[in-house]
């Protein structure tokens, strides 16, 4: 227990509004994705230790960066084992989040953690992201998975139109490490990029980015 409290304590170093209940839900993570890795490989084992700073805070980069209004829709696309999907979720409680990824266990993961922690605001789909129809999002969030040309061929049928009275536009949010000039330039896309270790001043997070697309 006093282990879980020193590593949630990387997140409230960051972050100091959060409920009991958000509190309590992210002190669970810890436990549950140990317990599920054991039974589905979802997780590097050697990430498994760094799970708050290396999953969860790194997430979180996207709300530090990004105020999401009540109401507002957002799918994650590739979200492996629930990153960013599920620590956005349970800082954004108003906010719908919608989980995607091509493998079937990693969405069976997803979804016993969201259970897991009682969250209310999080619907799984086991679907390639192609083939979602019919469905528009404010905003697609991804974590490295594939190269920002792909992402944006994919984000760009799933965002709403922009309305002038949009704080920010729709849009997508990745999250990326190492020299990305030779993936932007290829991508045709303008983003902004945010260094993330001007958020969170940990030697873990040098050299990874924020990079916002919008629409």
């Amino acid at each position: 227990m006093e282990e879980t409290e020193k590593k949630l304590g990387l997140i409230t170093k960051y972050f100091g509004d959060f409920t009991e209940a958000q509190l309590a839900q992210f002190r669970e993570l810890g436990p549950l994705y140990l317990n599920w890795n054991e039974k589905i490989n979802v997780i590097s084992r050697k990430d498994l230790d760094g799970l708050y700073e290396k999953h969860v805070l790194h997430s979180l980069s996207i709300a530090a960066a990004f105020e999401f209004t009540p109401g507002t829709a957002i799918v994650d696309l590739g979200t492996g084992g629930g990153f960013p999907g599920i620590p956005l979720a349970i800082f954004f409680p108003e906010v719908q989040f919608h989980l995607v990824d091509s493998i079937g266990k990693k969405i069976k993961v997803v979804q016993a953690v969201a259970e897991g922690i009682g969250l209310k605001n999080v619907t799984a789909q086991h679907s390639r992201i192609e083939d979602i129809k019919n469905r528009k999002f404010d905003f697609v969030v991804s974590r490295a998975v594939a190269p920002l040309k792909e992402l944006w061929r994919w984000s760009k049928p799933l965002l709403k139109k922009n309305q002038p009275s949009r704080p920010q536009a729709p849009g997508l949010i990745c999250l990326k490490g190492g020299d990305l000039a030779a993936e932007i330039s290829e991508s045709g896309c303008k983003p902004r990029i945010m260094e993330i270790v001007e958020i969170f001043r940990e030697e873990y997070f040098k050299e990874k980015y924020l990079l916002y697309v919008p629409s």
